[in-house]
């Protein structure tokens, strides 16, 4: 008989900081699959699905999903290769995180700041790989601290 043990991520509590350090990203918002445990998803924005579709009551950006996906992994590290998941495999610096709490699942919505980047919420929106969701981004700044 062969046992597996699955690690299940928890979801960061709302407003706690964290660091993590990235290990693989799904798509253009995430999630972003940190060492320390966490799967963020990252706040206040909306990228196409892998797949190129839009969730119903989602902003839709223009974006191709496969660029924005590879936007985001250059934003937080260097692409390793892909896992069989199908996500690709990161290797870069840790990052702060703050918590905005659950994003459905096992995921962590957060605003994380990389120092390769700065804030990638923002970063991804500036560049135009995002749409920012202001449903979701709640007054959230792009300072000059954190691009």
């Amino acid at each position: 008989m062969i046992l597996a043990l699955y690690l299940v991520a928890a979801v960061v509590p709302t407003g706690q900081a964290f660091t993590c350090t990235p290990e693989s990203v799904w798509d253009g918002d995430g999630p972003i699959w940190c060492k320390e445990g966490p799967r963020i998803r990252l706040a206040g924005i909306a990228a196409r699905e892998i797949d190129g579709s839009c969730k119903a009551g989602h902003p839709c950006p223009a974006a191709d999903p496969i660029a924005s996906r590879d936007h985001l992994v250059r934003l937080v590290g260097e692409s390793t290769g892909m896992a069989r998941t199908g996500h690709v495999v990161v290797r870069g610096p840790a990052m702060r995180c703050v918590s905005r709490g659950s994003a459905g699942g096992n995921r962590t919505a957060a605003f994380c700041v990389s120092p390769r980047s700065g804030d990638l919420s923002c970063a991804m929106v500036r560049d135009g790989y995002a749409q920012k969701w202001e449903k979701y981004w709640r007054g959230h700044r792009c300072d000059r601290s954190t691009q």
